[in-house]
């Protein structure tokens, strides 16, 4: 049998040998498999599995590689791009019994060759049913609503989950996206009124903190009013005693100075009778004034005497000129010599003074 089939080999090999000649790229047969015809030329970002006699013996660098006919054999093509698989639609149930329709993409790459051609038969197709899985298995980990809130973080836990998995296929995968979400029409309908309950509320809370804060408002500006008023009416009475008492010094001042005046006037030459005539006409006009605020008026005995009235007026005033007078000498000491009697009109005014 071998004698007879080495005459086929050896046509074969002819065969092979002129077709390297007249075709410079290599033909691929009906399975998609390059040709082995010694000389091969292998495109960038893919990676040939060469077996020899059916073991493996290399991987085809991109570029010009040499093998032997008959006995290299090119057995598996893997593409080291980055590859986008469909993951189907299917149906998962969520941690509170919620059925969703869900589908995704897939984005992977081979990153040993060898383990993906020899660590699984299919590896798009393991690759998509782990996908499957780990989307279920997550998903019923997940309530309804955070399955929407929380997708980045499912995406991630279904990439980890995936490399680990596909680790020893020689592929990872390096993202995951949730292309579509299907919601059961009632449960899509709950959601709905839930929704609008959940705005009526936000509403209804947000127009009592309006409220609350508006009353608020409202106190704290008429708290601020009394302070204001009553800090204004303390500041006005602070300054309206300030007033007076400035107004009691500059008084007090100009009638000190008035008295220092009139001392000095009454010092000077005939200052005693301009007092005496100052005193009459104050005394004369006291009484052009009586009974006019009151019908009770209480008059001396010779109201009509006018020379009279004067002359008593001008009496007390020199009474109390010569009481203070005496007061005065009193206070000075005597001289050594002998003592000398009180002259008459002390002793006049002393008898007036007693009556």
């Amino acid at each position: 049998m071998l004698g007879r089939a080495a005459p086929g080999l050896l046509r074969r090999a002819q065969q092979l040998k002129r077709s390297a000649w007249l075709a410079p790229a290599p033909q691929r047969l009906n399975s998609g498999l390059p040709v082995n015809i010694g000389v091969l030329f292998v495109p960038q970002q893919e990676a040939w599995v060469v077996e020899r006699m059916g073991k493996f013996h290399r991987i085809l660098e991109p570029g010009l590689n040499f093998l032997i006919p008959l006995l290299d054999r090119i057995r598996y093509v893997q593409s080291l791009k980055e590859i986008v698989i469909n993951v189907p639609e299917q149906s998962a149930v969520t941690l509170d019994n919620v059925t969703l329709q869900i589908d995704g993409v897939l984005y992977l790459r081979v990153m040993d060759p060898y383990k993906a051609s020899y660590g699984v038969e299919d590896p798009e197709y393991a690759v998509t049913q782990l996908a499957q899985t780990t989307m279920r298995s997550e998903l019923g980990k997940l309530s309804l609503d955070r399955v929407f809130r929380e997708r980045e973080s499912l995406n991630a836990n279904i990439v980890d989950a995936i490399n680990q998995a596909s680790d020893c296929w020689g592929i990872r995968c390096l993202r995951y996206e949730i292309k579509d979400i299907h919601v059961p029409p009632r449960v899509k309908e709950s959601m709905q009124m839930q929704v609008e309950a959940e705005r009526r509320k936000r509403a209804t809370v947000l127009e009592s903190e309006g409220t609350r804060e508006s009353a608020i408002n409202v106190a704290e500006g008429q708290k601020q009013a009394q302070i204001l008023a009553s800090e204004a009416e303390k500041a006005e009475q602070i300054n309206k005693a300030a007033g007076e008492a400035n107004a009691m010094l500059v008084r007090a001042k100009a009638k000190a100075e008035a008295i220092q005046l009139l001392a000095a006037a009454l010092a000077q030459q005939h200052g005693s009778a301009a007092a005496s005539l100052s005193v009459a006409e104050q005394y004369v006009s006291a009484f052009s004034k009586l009974a006019k605020d009151s019908n009770t008026v209480l008059l001396p005995a010779n109201t009509g005497d006018i020379t009279h009235m004067v002359a008593q007026a001008l009496g007390i005033y020199t009474t109390l000129t010569k009481t203070q007078a005496v007061k005065t000498q009193d206070e000075i000491p005597p001289a050594h010599g002998d003592p000398q009697p009180p002259s008459t009109e002390v002793l006049k005014a002393e008898q007036t003074t007693s009556s």
